[in-house]
C-alpha cells in the first residue's frame, strides 16, 4: 500500500565490468607508488648496508653527526672504532655511518678554487 511496486522490486546484481573499472585506478595508484616510491627506498636502503657492511680498518668514514675520522678498529657486526683527531678516538654503531671513503680516495674539491691557486 505504502510501497510502490518499483521500490519493492530487489536490486539488480551490480555489474562486474564497472567494478572493475572503478578498482583500476587504486591499483594504478599503487604500481605508481611503488615504482616512484617503495622501489628506490628499498635499494637505497641495500646500498647503505652493503656500504656499513664493508667498513674495514683504514677506511675514513662520515658519520650522521657529520664527524669524520679513520676507522682504527672493527669492534664488532654493530661497532666500529674510529679516530676523528690524534689520540682522540670514538666508538660509533655502523647504521649510523653515512659515507665511507676508502683509503686511496681523494676528498672532493671545487674545480673553481683549483683554477684559480694555479693561476
Amino acid at each position: 500500500m505504502l510501497i510502490t511496486p518499483a521500490y519493492a522490486q530487489a536490486a539488480g546484481a551490480g555489474d562486474t565490468n564497472s567494478m572493475l573499472m572503478s578498482l583500476l585506478p587504486f591499483a594504478l595508484i599503487f604500481v605508481i607508488m611503488y615504482f616512484l616510491i617503495l622501489r628506490p627506498q628499498q635499494k637505497k636502503v641495500k646500498e647503505h648496508a652493503d656500504l656499513v657492511k664493508n667498513v674495514r680498518r683504514g677506511d675514513t668514514i662520515v658519520t650522521q653527526g657529520g664527524l669524520v675520522g679513520k676507522v682504527t678498529k672493527v669492534v664488532d657486526d654493530d661497532q666500529v672504532e674510529f679516530e676523528i683527531a690524534d689520540g682522540v678516538r670514538v666508538r660509533q654503531m655502523r647504521q649510523m655511518i653515512t659515507g665511507v671513503r676508502t683509503k686511496g680516495e681523494p676528498a672532493k674539491v671545487d674545480d673553481k678554487k683549483d683554477e684559480k691557486a694555479a693561476s
